[in-house]
């Protein structure tokens, strides 16, 4: 009898333990389940105040209503700031925006920020709100700060040495025209101050393109391609008819403008020996009219 009820207090404890179990078991799935986007970790969507629909993020948002199937006065971005209704995704509850929900205490996101209106539960991004920007950005900010005239953040290691630009992200990427600003792609600053996603710049480099689309500056040390033309030049004279030729030239990289001997090639900036140069109409004097040993000049 005793070793009976031995076995049924044992018995009795070990449903409790499965039960307790299932339960932590049902919380952890609540907790971690496969829920947000691509573009997010979240237990949460967004009542898009714009157009009245709902979307797993605002992102989400943007690229179904700036498709190209829909009428171009269709397109719109969601106003981030103005969103008032969040959705849950474990109970369907609509509700105002807050970090859990109201009916099922689900967490809808590690991190949340209030002004943004953003969730977030991958907290390994180190995401921050700059109050500057006006939005949340990642990288941890003790990693970066704010400068005031480009009006973006900036990593540290720049901070001493990068070329101030007049709002530098508030403008599209030169080359895939997506709004730099509150773009989640990787921004690469380039020596001229200018700004462009780092995928662009690479994809440029893997075209042999090395200079800004914006202002045509050399994005990166052209000095070995430099010293190559150089060589290149010398060993490639050019015919006799064109030994007297002169064009006049504007470098890109420097800003100096100067007459130089013609080559098919290229051409070499004086000042600062760069080849990222293009030819002007010039402004050189006006040759005599009387003078029988007159250089010619190609425009």
């Amino acid at each position: 009898m005793e070793i009976h009820i031995q076995a049924s207090l044992s018995s009795r404890s070990l449903s409790e333990s499965e039960i307790s179990a299932s339960d932590n078991t049902d919380a952890a799935d609540r907790e971690s389940g496969n829920f947000g986007c691509s573009h997010y970790r979240r237990r949460c969507k967004i009542r898009a105040p714009c157009c009245d629909e709902i979307f797993d993020c605002r992102h989400c948002h943007n690229e179904a209503k700036n498709s190209l199937e829909l009428e171009t006065l269709d397109s719109h971005d969601v106003p981030r700031h103005q969103v008032q209704k969040v959705i849950c995704s474990l109970c369907d509850t609509e509700q105002d925006v807050q970090q859990y929900c109201m009916n099922c205490g689900v967490c809808f996101g590690k991190y949340f920020c209030s002004i943004c209106k953003f969730f977030d539960d991958d907290v390994s991004k180190n995401q921050y709100h700059c109050d500057e920007c006006g939005i949340c950005r990642t990288g941890g900010k003790e990693n970066f700060f704010h400068c005031k005239r480009c009006g973006c953040c900036y990593s540290n290691l720049m901070k001493d040495g990068h070329r101030c630009i007049e709002r530098a992200m508030h403008h599209s990427c030169p080359v895939c025209f997506e709004f730099l600003f509150d773009t989640t792609k990787d921004i690469s600053v380039l020596p001229c101050g200018h700004t462009m996603h780092l995928k662009c710049a690479k994809e440029m480099e893997s075209h042999f393109q090395y200079s800004c689309p914006v202002c045509s500056k050399s994005i990166c040390d052209m000095s070995r391609l430099w010293a190559k033309l150089d060589t290149v030049i010398a060993s490639t004279p050019m015919p006799d008819m064109y030994k007297n030729k002169k064009v006049w030239i504007l470098c890109n990289d420097c800003g100096a403008e100067g007459e130089v001997q013609f080559h098919v090639i290229a051409h070499k900036c004086l000042d600062c020996k760069s080849y990222n140069t293009k030819q002007t109409i010039g402004r050189g004097p006006p040759a005599s009219c009387s003078s029988t040993a007159v250089t010619e000049i190609v425009r």
